[in-house]
């Protein structure tokens, strides 16, 4: 199996404005995906992604570099290195949300690529692939039902 990169795609019927602030804002990013976010939302911006309570043991917290941010088209960021390196090509996946106007909303292109550039073994880098695999495969579908849920409120 090719472990290059992961590509998903929706369709939703909101404006590429409307989704560029689902895909990139804290306050919507928590709506759909973490449970918490911090992020400085532009080119070079650093913050975290939080899964459970941050302060309890199990918690996970990814640290996140946006790389670039150019809205209402592109949103990307690189995450997945190790604590106390700073992301890069070498040591971190990136991932693109490209938005395109289609008929009465937008079509969402989301990319995460860079796991074979980390260099992994052979059986981290798959259970790494799967895992996102997984999380993308969840967390896309409530991507399209928040921005549903977000356009329909009054």
């Amino acid at each position: 199996m090719e472990y290059g990169s992961i590509e998903r795609e929706i369709y939703v019927e909101a404006s590429p404005e409307v989704v560029y602030e689902v895909v990139s804002s804290p306050e919507h990013l928590k709506e759909w995906w973490p449970d918490d976010v911090e992020l400085d939302p532009v080119p070079g911006g650093t913050g975290e992604l939080v899964w459970g309570d941050r302060n309890a043991p199990e918690a996970r917290i990814s640290t996140v570099t946006v790389v670039d941010a150019q809205p209402p088209r592109l949103f990307s960021f690189r995450w997945c290195h190790q604590e106390g390196e700073v992301a890069s090509p070498g040591n971190s996946t990136l991932v693109t949300f490209e938005l395109t106007p289609s008929e009465n909303g937008t079509t969402v292109h989301l990319t995460e690529s860079g796991f074979r550039e980390q260099g992994w073994e052979a059986a981290v880098l798959e259970a790494s692939y799967n895992s996102h695999v997984e999380g993308w495969d969840y967390f896309v579908p409530r991507l399209g039902a928040y921005v549903a849920r977000l356009v329909s409120t009054p």
